[in-house]
């Protein structure tokens, strides 16, 4: 039986490479690949985690067969979502049990006494479960955003890309945040740690036959804790996420190679990448910034200054940079005039 499920999996870091049950990624690749997703996604899984919400409490009231085989629909509907996003997708998880999850519980007197126990392990173990689905679209929209934030302001004017400029760059938002103080972030002190298990273990090398690697086995308990270290691994090998100047979607620059679009196939081509059509972009903004990028960091600094100033709760500030983010993304993708991008803008 696998050994991953939802809230807690193994993943293994070595050099600048992170494995993930036999898949290989550089460092920050699956960072950019959750920063590339489209917001609609978490949307959907917190209105169907809402519906499933509804259905635990009445198994918890009623206590029956058909309660439980409900709950577990609405939460299979979750999963459908869930195990398909970046990361979850390639490691090898028990979706069997996590399938039958309710039925199963019920069916376990020993169990469910527990669940229903509130000074037990297991209750508390049951409301930590149904906690992280609650903030689990939460958790992902403040690592997006706040990345966002952080390579769009810090990263993105750097001449140089290695590892010593990414570290200078992280020290200057890593004062700034500091210096901004509680109105920032208002519920803890500003720090980027995250618990995590780890091991050192021997494993096979991926493509070496007969080869032994030596690697860092880290167990998480939450995605977004992974994603963290990713992206900060990533910095530490010279790997960051870019947002490319042309199609406006990120991908992964490796140590010291430095460009401003990506290599996919760029909208509205069947062939071309963005790499060969956006030259004339960059060539009329020396400061590397398009039109939608400029406009996007005055609003940006504009939203910042009025949170760390009070006039916007941390909720506010979510919801109003998603929907922001939503009209560079259109107008990167050429689906906004010039005229209109700013018009848009200048509604914020």
């Amino acid at each position: 039986m696998a050994e991953n499920t939802f809230d807690r999996f193994s993943v293994f870091f070595t050099g600048d490479i992170v494995f993930l049950d036999g898949a290989t990624f550089p460092l920050g690749q699956l960072t950019a690949d959750v920063l590339n997703l489209d917001s609609e996604i978490l949307t959907e899984i917190d209105r169907r985690v809402n519906h499933f919400m509804s259905t635990v409490w009445v198994l918890l009231q009623e206590k029956t067969d058909s309660a439980a085989r409900s709950a577990q629909e609405r939460l299979n509907a979750v999963w459908d979502l869930i195990f398909n996003l970046p990361v979850y997708r390639s490691l090898r998880l028990d979706t069997e049990t996590a399938r039958s999850l309710f039925p199963d519980l019920l069916s376990d007197r020993i169990k469910w006494s527990e669940v229903l126990n509130i000074d037990s392990e297991g209750h508390r173990m049951f409301e930590d479960f149904l906690s992280g689905l609650e903030y689990f679209s939460e958790s992902l929209r403040n690592f997006r955003g706040q990345l966002d934030g952080m390579l769009e302001l810090y990263f993105e004017s750097l001449s140089r890309r290695s590892s010593e400029a990414y570290a200078e760059a992280y020290a200057a938002y890593f004062t700034d945040t500091i210096a901004a103080g509680e109105p920032f972030f208002p519920e803890q002190e500003f720090n980027q740690s995250f618990p995590a298990q780890l091991c050192f273990v021997p494993m096979a090398h991926p493509t070496g036959a007969g080869k032994v690697l030596l690697a860092e086995k880290v167990e998480f308990r939450y995605l977004s804790h992974f994603l963290y270290t990713d992206f900060y691994r990533g910095l530490m090998a010279g790997n960051a996420p870019r947002r490319c100047h042309n199609c406006g979607r990120y991908f992964l620059l490796t140590a010291r190679y430095n460009t401003c679009y990506c290599n996919n196939i760029a909208p509205g081509e069947t062939e071309r990448t963005c790499r060969k059509v956006g030259a004339h972009k960059k060539a009329s903004h020396p400061t590397g910034l398009s039109p939608a990028g400029v406009e996007y960091r005055k609003v940006y600094n504009r939203l910042k200054a009025r949170k760390q100033r009070g006039k916007i709760s941390r909720d506010e500030w979510n919801a109003t940079l998603a929907q922001v983010q939503e009209v560079l993304d259109l107008a990167e993708q050429g689906k906004l005039s010039d005229e209109e991008m700013r018009k848009r803008f200048a509604a914020f």
